[in-house]
């Protein structure tokens, strides 16, 4: 693969694809790591998208093939939602989910008769979970996390009114701080991937709803409290990103254009521009992938509809150019 970073990746080949996780009636929201040797991958086990029974389910795999459940994170009375894996520097696994209480389809307005508080746990081997821990705010979602320069940066979003995203530092992982109080504003700001780049800057994109729905880029200089903010004039739902060894971007979401799916794309944070790569067999319920770099493969957990009900699936993807 070319060192340049000034050029985005060109094409994607897909290769196989295996379906990894069907035990519950909806298998979905997953994230995908490597960790001391082996594939770990986190997904929510339900009766439904919106079913108040949510757990995360955590399977483990050698070889990205074969895999096996290593553990099952699970509240009373609460749905846990959309984990999400942050590797450490002192070599720990750390997950994030949100837990809600209270149930969308009850009286009143929706989901402003739930309550959303962000969880997480540690692990040594991915395998063994101490005590879920309380981090942030109640009502902003962390949604996604990364270390960079001895400190985790994750960026969380308001679940009530008004809808912003919030940037916060930890020195441990778990007294998360706000570093900027309002890293965005309008057009209903939610879900993002983060990542860092060998320059230390740092890149987020952004998923928006309601009138204004496009997708934004965002991308600062340490210590980060100043962004520029890119309209990649596409909505995204469930955004991943991954640094490449060589500095390159690539995003896992799912696309609604032509219809749903869960897509593979390249991200130019220079031109601001996503283009899509390679689609996934996928379709409906969709999207919400993890993404994994190892031996010169993509590997993208992902959930899709596509096959009678709602399962997890690996794919394997070449990236040329």
């Amino acid at each position: 693969m070319p060192s340049s970073t000034d050029s985005p990746v060109a094409t994607a080949r897909l290769g196989t694809v295996r379906r990894i996780g069907d035990a519950a009636g909806h298998n979905a929201f997953t994230d995908l790591v490597r960790h001391r040797g082996r594939w770990v991958c986190a997904y929510r086990e339900g009766a439904g998208h919106l079913s108040i029974d949510g757990a995360i389910r955590v399977i483990a795999s050698a070889d990205g093939r074969d895999w096996s459940p290593v553990a099952r994170l699970e509240r009373a009375a609460t749905d846990l939602r959309d984990p999400r894996f942050v590797t450490r520097p002192d070599g720990r696994l750390q997950l994030l989910a949100a837990a809600v209480t209270g149930h969308p389809d009850g009286p009143g307005t929706g989901q402003e008769q739930t309550a959303f508080r962000t969880l997480t746990w540690l692990s040594a081997d991915g395998q063994r979970w101490g005590e879920p821990t309380p981090v942030g705010e109640r009502d902003i979602w962390v949604w996604q996390a990364a270390w960079h320069g001895g400190a985790m940066y994750g960026i969380g979003y308001a679940t009530r009114e008004p809808r912003f995203v919030r940037l916060y530092r930890s020195g441990d992982g778990l007294d998360l701080q706000p570093v900027v109080d309002t890293l965005f504003l309008g057009g209903y700001p939610n879900e993002s991937g983060l990542v860092f780049g060998p320059d230390g800057t740092a890149t987020c994109l952004l998923r928006r709803d309601r009138e204004a729905a496009t997708a934004q880029l965002g991308r600062a200089r340490p210590p980060y409290r100043h962004w520029a903010w890119t309209d990649l004039g596409v909505r995204v739902g469930g955004p991943a990103l991954l640094g490449l060894p060589d500095g390159r971007l690539v995003a896992g979401v799912r696309l609604l254009d032509g219809g749903p799916r869960t897509a593979v794309c390249a991200v130019d944070p220079h031109r601001g521009v996503l283009t899509e790569l390679v689609a996934l067999p996928s379709g409906g319920d969709c999207g919400y992938p993890g993404l994994g770099w190892h031996d010169g493969v993509l590997r993208v957990s992902y959930y899709s509809s596509h096959e009678e009900r709602t399962c997890v699936y690996l794919a394997e993807v070449t990236l040329d150019g």
